[in-house]
């Protein structure tokens, strides 16, 4: 038992991962491969490192092929004709190994993308997504409405507005907020269920501000569910209804 051979490679995930591994420590070409070297350096490895046998096949099998490789890079080799250009080509015994590195570093820099952007990925949190209420009409506006037609209505008033204000005014500071519009706009559609005209929501002598708080309050309530914009036909005016 103590004659046994002893390998421990838990460090690697396989032969060629050694391979790699001591060509890279050994600041080797991996193009151009010293065979002998690697030979003698993997032998060493094996026999130093503690694993058990069963568990070590693969690396024998490599290490029988370096064996393999090395006895053909060391012997005189027959070249073989190019039927394409008559030339005398030379088989590198080493090319199929050179082979198996490349692609297998080619999976390892994948792999260790893929790592990285788990990573990342771990970082992030994302909600779940909310169900719709089944109960809730969604709609705000009557179908034909959009908010072009909103904002045509509003740029009307607006000229309005300013066709008839005064050459000379002061200016004064802004005394609503939209909460207060939005209440009043509530009074104004409990007193008018059948619903009220656009325009009857602006006061011809309010100034400017007035009239975008008043907007921006339709538009919070039609957010909220809090009534519903119709029109009857396209050139009518728009009518404001409470939600029942």
């Amino acid at each position: 038992m103590n004659n046994e051979l002893q390998i421990k490679l838990t460090d690697f995930e396989g032969p060629l991962d050694l391979l790699l591994h001591l060509i890279k420590s050994s600041e080797m070409d991996i193009y151009d491969i010293p065979i002998v070297a690697i030979t003698e350096q993997y032998m060493d490895f094996l026999h130093q490192d503690k694993l058990a046998l069963d568990l070590a096949g693969e690396y024998l099998v490599m290490a029988a092929s370096l064996m393999q490789i090395k006895s053909r890079y060391l012997l005189p080799s027959r070249p073989t004709i190019d039927l394409e250009t008559g030339d005398e080509v030379y088989e590198d015994p080493r090319q199929g190994l050179v082979n198996q590195l490349l692609e297998y570093r080619r999976y390892q820099d994948a792999a260790q993308t893929l790592r990285v952007r788990e990573e990342a990925r771990q970082q992030q949190f994302t909600r779940a997504p909310a169900m719709m209420p089944t109960d809730l009409d969604v709609n705000i506006v009557a179908p034909g409405v959009d908010l072009t037609a909103l904002q045509m209505a509003f740029s009307k008033m607006l000229a309005r507005q300013q066709a008839v204000k005064p050459i000379f005014t002061t200016v004064q500071k802004e005394t609503f907020t939209i909460a207060e519009k939005r209440q009043s706009i509530k009074q104004r559609l409990k007193a008018q269920p059948d619903g009220v005209s656009f325009t009857a929501l602006f006061t011809a002598d309010s100034n400017t501000d007035e009239y975008v708080t008043t907007f921006l309050a339709i538009l919070e309530m039609a957010k909220h569910q809090e009534l519903l914009i119709q029109q009857p036909n396209m050139a009518d005016e728009l009518i404001i209804q409470p939600r029942s």
